[in-house]
């Protein structure tokens, strides 16, 4: 059997000021393209498929538009809902989907949800376990006190027969992963060992956005199909191929992704980034993060350069002042009050007195809500 493992695709996602939609919409037809290349049986897909509890129309259509896709070429598609994700939402008309082969498992409700799908050497069972907290499992884990101890006793009551092909899907953070900066995760207290995956065949592992193996190459990130920080400007985003044949023969290909915008960091004075002859040979239309090394601030360096350079998300300055840890706002870029401040400052101003600790909970929570929206 082959199949291909993606996650994280956090269709919606904006980024720096920018809607990602297009360039989403760009690397989903290439996708498309790769599975048409590569005619795998099933395709993966381990959480976060939005970015966004509530998603976007345009996302929610985008990822129609994806799905109808593959149904079109008679894929067997898996789905698992991440932490960025409704469950609920993803759940809806899932049992009507299962029907045309698109298989949703959202809503943990304390059962393990099994797949089966058959080649010529028999079954391959795909147990699908999206995104859990300890504190939602003890309603069906008593003794569920910690990511490990839920990942255990899912694992458990699996009872996989270790004579078959296992393969789990789960969105979780695993110890001794490499995270990137476009990650929300709380830290060491979300680490499972990946030494729990011992009776699977493979693991598909959503959550993480850099692509990497986990004690083996079996266990394994395929990572996000896009760049989502600068701190993966160095990435190279694909997609994961994988070949079983018989029990015990898996291998594992990365098939590259090139985006429509990559995501770069680019370095130098003024005067050099400015020189048509360090950028006329370069994509000027990627998403940048500019660093200037002019030791004065240049005025309104950002409104010039983005004349040459149109999708700068981020500038800032390196020299002997910020190395030293002063920082000074760029010349000619005030920085934006937050939404919550902007309100606090207009009821103060109506009302001649600030708000109160419970005024100021209820307005943060709207707004966060809002922002969801």
């Amino acid at each position: 059997m082959r199949f291909m493992h993606l996650s994280d695709l956090h269709l919606g996602k904006r980024l720096g000021g920018y809607s990602l939609l297009d360039d989403q919409k760009y690397i989903l037809a290439q996708i498309l393209g790769i599975i048409d290349e590569e005619s795998p049986d099933a395709v993966l897909i381990a959480g976060d498929i939005y970015d966004k509890p509530v998603p976007a129309a345009e996302a929610v259509t985008m990822f129609d538009d994806f799905l109808f896709s593959l149904l079109g070429r008679n894929k067997e598609v898996y789905i698992i809902a991440g932490n960025h994700d409704s469950a609920e939402r993803i759940s809806f008309g899932s049992r009507i989907m299962e029907r045309q082969g698109i298989h949703f498992t959202g809503v943990f409700d304390g059962t393990i949800v099994k797949k089966v799908i058959y080649d010529k050497f028999g079954p391959v069972n795909i147990y699908c376990l999206p995104y859990i907290r300890p504190a939602g499992a003890r309603r069906f884990f008593e003794d569920a006190q910690t990511y490990q101890d839920m990942m255990e006793e899912c694992i458990r009551r699996m009872e996989t027969d270790e004579n078959e092909r296992n393969i789990l899907m789960t969105h979780q953070f695993v110890t001794g992963a490499q995270r990137s900066e476009s990650e929300e995760i709380a830290g060491g207290a979300e680490s499972i060992s990946a030494e729990v995956f011992e009776c699977f065949d493979y693991v598909a592992l959503g959550h993480l956005h850099r692509p990497q193996r986990m004690i083996r190459d079996e266990v394994r990130y395929c990572g996000t199909p896009l760049k989502y920080s600068f701190s993966e400007a160095g990435h190279v985003k694909s997609v994961t191929v994988v070949d079983m044949e018989e029990k015990g023969s898996v291998r594992i290909r990365e098939i590259p992704l090139v985006p429509l915008h990559d995501m770069r960091i680019i370095r130098g004075s003024y005067d050099e980034l400015t020189d048509r002859r360090y950028y006329e040979n370069s994509k000027t239309e990627d998403y940048l993060q500019v660093i200037l090394t002019d030791e004065e601030e240049v005025f309104k360096a950002f409104d010039k350069l983005s004349g040459i350079y149109p999708r700068i998300m981020k500038m800032d300055y390196d020299n002997s002042r910020t190395r030293m840890g002063t920082s000074v706002e760029p010349a000619g870029i005030s920085k934006a009050p937050e939404p919550f401040e902007l309100f606090a400052r207009l009821y103060e101003e109506h009302n001649g007195l600030p708000m109160n600790d419970e005024q100021t909970a209820y307005v943060r929570n709207l707004i966060k809500e809002l922002e969801e929206v």
